[in-house]
């Protein structure tokens, strides 16, 4: 059995849907009983910010696929540890080598990094790059019936990996062996700009979009008005200031799941109906 958090998001979805297709027995975390899951998936309830909530959901378990940031992360492994689970698989990202450790995703990364290596329960990290859903946020601009979009970090390139490939990364780090211990790096096939990305979503959907870069002023206030101030100060500084670097393409897909990567085109068209 294989329990799953994050189980309604968009690698933990994927993840659930190709565990119950492969015929591995899968629980999702959810917070919402009535959540609806593949056929074969098994939902439980729980409160990973407080760990004693969780003995159910971890009766049986062999592994989990645990994400970064919870409030109690030692306490949370060690409940983990207590239910005899064999191997945890662990969502956190290439922040965690970020240079600034005051930076609030970094902090809260590297912290989940320790407490899974701290616990003594063999593990595997996962660190990808931006993903490919991330422009679901361009969604309600597009859907209002404009033709541009306007997005912050105009000149950053990013190799942005589909959580579907992130996903069969962690299935093979769950179910298969001799993964413990590894750091995995998953990346998509191309490092691209958000203007290239606009350019191939507008091929996908049939319309002549364009791209217009936001303004770093404007950028922020925006953004202020979706998350917290230290977490927009974190994006600024990996993006506006250079301290994180996710241009880099990787082998990582390739070799663990013997699949090349998806494309971002490939995503669109998955996805095409979200932004009409």
């Amino acid at each position: 059995m294989i329990l799953v958090s994050g189980a309604t998001g968009n690698v933990g979805g994927e993840l659930v849907r190709r565990l119950a297709e492969t015929g591995v027995a899968v629980r999702a975390l959810v917070r919402d009983p009535g959540s609806e899951l593949p056929a074969g998936a098994e939902p439980a309830g729980g409160d990973l910010n407080h760990p004693s909530t969780l003995a159910g959901a971890l009766k049986g378990v062999e592994g989990v696929f645990l994400l970064s940031g919870y409030a109690d992360m030692p306490g949370l492994l060690a409940e983990i540890d207590r239910a005899g689970v064999g191997r945890v698989v662990l969502l956190s990202g290439g922040a965690v080598l970020a240079s600034d450790t005051k930076n609030v995703i970094s902090r809260y990364m590297a912290e989940s990094e320790r407490a899974v290596r701290e616990s003594g329960v063999p593990w595997t990290f996962l660190r990808p790059s931006g993903f490919m859903s991330n422009t679901l946020q361009w969604a309600p601009q597009l859907r209002a019936g404009g033709d541009v979009v306007r997005a912050p970090f105009p000149n950053v390139r990013v190799a942005m990996v589909d959580p579907y490939d992130i996903a069969a990364v962690a299935a093979e780090a769950l179910v298969g062996d001799g993964h413990e211990g590894n750091v995995y790096n998953p990346t998509g096939p191309a490092p691209l700009l958000p203007a290239e990305r606009v350019r191939v979503l507008g091929e996908v959907l049939g319309r002549e979009l364009r791209f217009e870069g936001q303004p770093d002023a404007e950028a922020r206030e925006d953004m202020l008005g979706a998350m917290p101030v230290e977490y927009v100060d974190a994006f600024f500084g990996f993006y506006a200031d250079g301290k994180l670097d996710e241009s880099h393409v990787l082998p990582t897909v390739r070799e663990v799941t013997g699949n090349e990567p998806r494309t971002f085109r490939q995503w669109a068209t998955a996805h095409a109906d979200a932004f009409r």
